[in-house]
């Protein structure tokens, strides 16, 4: 059995010119094709009219050319490649995999709105899924993803990566405008170009499940994927212009040669030895993608973000928060919350999605946690333990130690047998921070207005 040809692309999309971590991407995907004698494949993707410029086009493969990254194949231009993506579309429509949906704008943020306000994910809610509705002016196609189940996939650096189908949701692949939409020509372009290995950075990782779901779609096999680490700048977030990051032909034109700013490249996040100096010959021979460490740089974040103040942790995660969803946030909240998490948490995504219970207006309860904890034996303590809290003036740590002590003596238990349905009412979750560390944070009125609705959700199932 003859082993399939590696063919690996570089994707630059013509809105600026092409930067270092851009280049080292390309840099990577050249030298995996050129070890394993596979296929490198230029494509250029200029769907966004109103930012992509000749201009750009020139530079990225005058910048290319410089730094001797030759491809095999390309440039492919997608504004030219409409057809392949509508005739993918239409195909997908025709299986029954997707569907027009007429939902306007309007009515889609008023929806989001709502969901919000109940403290559940933004996403399309479904309306037109299955109402067999045809193409009309303003309208989208969208793909049918599983509502149920895990998409995951072997990642080449940082192994098996999983996403819960539930929170993604029935993604658009044809614009009002009748314009493909990112992922779709992403795919539809790979699977016709032949490309088997995605070698890109991290910040990819999202975009990885709604790919998959449309290969699923399409009955097609998926490519292998690489995430690289992202290039950090010296206060550790992504290198960007502001920490004097160029463009390629700015070191090209500062006299700068190309082998040295390859080699530099290659070793952001690659390493063999001790070596520091390579030619191009034994670059080909002795990249490895199995070498980067992504669970190293991942305890390394940790470690940054438990040493880090709350104050500069609070300022990072906020946007996080945002994009979730939660809006006008209290500092003083925000700082209280990380506190009790930061010693927990590797990234800001898993830090924010941890904080989710503290800013949510109603908890969801995990259907396991409910299921085991929240049942008609704890209802006489959830109400006793009310009548206690709402007496109190003090609610910090300490106190609601001692509430929790002379409680815990009066009904003749031990803490256990009322700490996890407590978590689980005030968190909807099974696993969180001390408990009274979350009391505290969350403040006397919102846990008396959680055990109430926990009380109310027990007595219904009842």
């Amino acid at each position: 059995m003859t082993q399939e040809k590696i063919i690996t692309r570089f994707p630059p999309s013509p809105t600026g010119y092409l930067h270092i971590g851009g280049a080292r991407t390309a840099l990577f995907n050249w030298l995996f094709a050129r070890q394993n004698h596979g296929k490198f494949i230029l494509r250029i993707e200029d769907t966004d009219r109103a930012r992509s410029t000749d201009e750009a086009t020139r530079a990225i493969l005058e910048s290319m050319a410089w730094l001797g990254l030759d491809w095999d194949e390309g440039p492919y231009f997608q504004s030219q490649r409409y057809d392949i993506y509508n005739g993918m579309i239409e195909h997908l429509l025709s299986i029954g995999q997707a569907y027009h949906c007429h939902c306007s704008p309007e009515e889609l943020e008023q929806r989001r709105k709502e969901a919000r306000a109940k403290g559940l994910k933004p996403k399309y809610d479904g309306k037109c899924r299955e109402l067999g509705l045809g193409p009309a002016p303003g309208s989208v196609v969208r793909l049918k993803i599983p509502q149920t189940g895990v998409t995951h996939f072997d990642d080449l650096i940082k192994g098996t990566i999983r996403f819960d189908n539930e929170e993604l949701d029935d993604l658009i692949l044809r614009r009002s405008d009748d314009s493909p939409t990112y992922h779709l020509a992403v795919v539809a372009d790979d699977i016709s170009l032949g490309i088997n290995h995605v070698i890109r950075g991290d910040d990819h990782v999202n975009n990885t499940p709604r790919q998959i779901l449309i290969y699923n779609a399409l009955n097609e096999p998926l490519p292998r994927y690489a995430h690289v680490p992202m290039i950090l700048g010296p206060d550790k977030t992504r290198l960007s212009k502001r920490h004097g990051a160029l463009s390629v032909l700015a070191y090209r034109d500062m006299g700068y040669l190309p082998h040295a700013l390859l080699n530099s490249l290659a070793r952001l996040g690659w390493s063999y030895g001790d070596q520091e100096k390579f030619t191009r010959e034994e670059l080909i021979e002795k990249f490895s993608l199995t070498v980067f460490n992504a669970e190293k740089m991942l305890d390394l974040n940790a470690r940054y973000i438990r040493e880090s103040s709350d104050g500069f942790l609070a300022e990072k995660l906020v946007p996080f928060l945002e994009q979730m969803g939660f809006k006008d946030l209290d500092e003083e909240n925000v700082l209280k919350a990380i506190a009790t998490l930061k010693a927990r948490s590797k990234t800001l995504v898993e830090m924010a999605e941890a904080a989710r219970f503290y800013f949510q207006e109603e908890v969801i309860y995990e259907k396991k946690g409910d299921n085991k904890f929240l049942k008609p034996d704890v209802l006489v303590l959830f109400e006793g333990l009310s009548r206690r809290l709402k007496k109190t003036s003090k609610f910090d740590q300490a106190d609601l130690e001692k509430i929790f002590t002379v409680f815990l003596e009066e009904n003749e238990i031990k803490l256990k047998k009322i700490a996890q349905p407590l978590r689980v009412a005030l968190t909807g979750k099974t696993a969180s921070p001390g408990i009274f560390e979350v009391m505290e944070v969350l403040g006397k009125e919102k846990v008396l207005e959680r055990i109430d609705k926990a009380i109310a959700h027990i007595r219904a199932k009842v």
